[in-house]
C-alpha cells in the first residue's frame, strides 16, 4: 500500500531569525495526490517544523509533540527549542523497530537564539546552520553550500530558501508544483507566507 509523502523542505538561521521553506506537492506512488500539501507546521510560538516523508506519520508525531508541550509548559514558562528537538528525537528513537516514516527539520527562537536542527527517522539529530530533507534535498544543499553566510537578513534567507526548493523541483522528480510555503521564525512567533513560482523555473 502506497502511503502520501511528502518532499523537499529547507531551514536557514539567519541573523534574527530561522526560515523553514518547503515545496507543496505530495505524491501517492506516481501520482501527484496534491498540489497543495502542508508541509510546514507551528509547534508552539517560536517554534516550527517541516516535514518530508510519510505524511501520515509525521502528522500523528506532531499531533504527540504539540501535546507534550502544551502538557510541559502547564509547569513550566517556557520550552527550549533543545528540548523539543530532544523530545521529537526520543520519540522517533523509541519507535525505530517499527518506525515513523519521517524526517523532520525543526526551527525556532528562545532565549538562548536561533536554532535549526534536522532529525533523522531513527532519532539521530544534528544542529546546523543550514540543511535539507527529503528525495530533493541533494540538490537543495547545492544551492544553500554556495548561498549561505553567516548572519544572512531574513530577507536573504528567505530567498535562498525558495532558490534551493527551485532547484529541486527542477530536477527532482518527487518534487514540484508552482507554491512554496515559507515560515519565517522570530522573537514575535511564526509568519507563514506562500510564494507562486512560473513554470520555466530556471528563468
Amino acid at each position: 500500500m502506497e502511503s502520501k509523502k511528502g518532499t523537499t523542505t529547507v531551514g536557514v538561521v539567519a541573523k534574527d531569525c530561522v526560515v523553514l521553506a518547503s515545496e507543496a506537492k505530495a505524491t501517492l506512488g506516481y501520482l501527484i495526490s496534491s498540489k497543495e500539501a502542508r508541509k510546514i507546521y507551528k509547534i508552539d510560538d517560536r517554534i516550527a517544523v517541516a516535514i518530508s516523508g510519510s505524511v501520515g506519520d509525521s502528522q500523528q508525531l506532531i499531533r504527540v509533540i504539540k501535546a507534550e508541550v502544551e502538557l510541559y509548559k502547564h509547569e513550566n514558562k517556557e520550552i527550549t527549542v533543545n528540548a523539543v528537538a530532544t523530545l521529537l528525537a526520543n520519540i522517533l528513537h523509541s519507535t525505530r523497530y517499527f518506525p515513523l516514516l519521517t524526517m523532520l527539520i525543526l526551527g525556532g527562537v528562545d532565549k538562548r537564539g536561533c536554532h535549526l536542527y534536522n532529525i533523522d527517522v531513527t532519532g539521530g539529530m544534528t544542529e546546523d546552520k543550514y540543511t535539507a530533507c527529503g528525495s530533493g534535498s541533494p540538490v537543495a544543499f547545492g544551492v544553500l553550500e554556495r548561498g549561505y553566510r553567516e548572519n544572512m537578513r531574513a530577507e536573504e534567507a528567505v530567498e535562498l530558501a525558495i532558490e534551493s526548493i527551485k532547484a529541486a523541483v527542477e530536477r527532482d522528480v518527487f518534487s514540484g508544483g508552482r507554491k512554496i510555503d515559507v515560515a519565517v521564525i522570530t522573537e514575535s512567533g511564526v509568519e507563514f507566507s506562500r510564494h507562486e513560482i512560473g513554470p520555466k523555473l530556471s528563468e
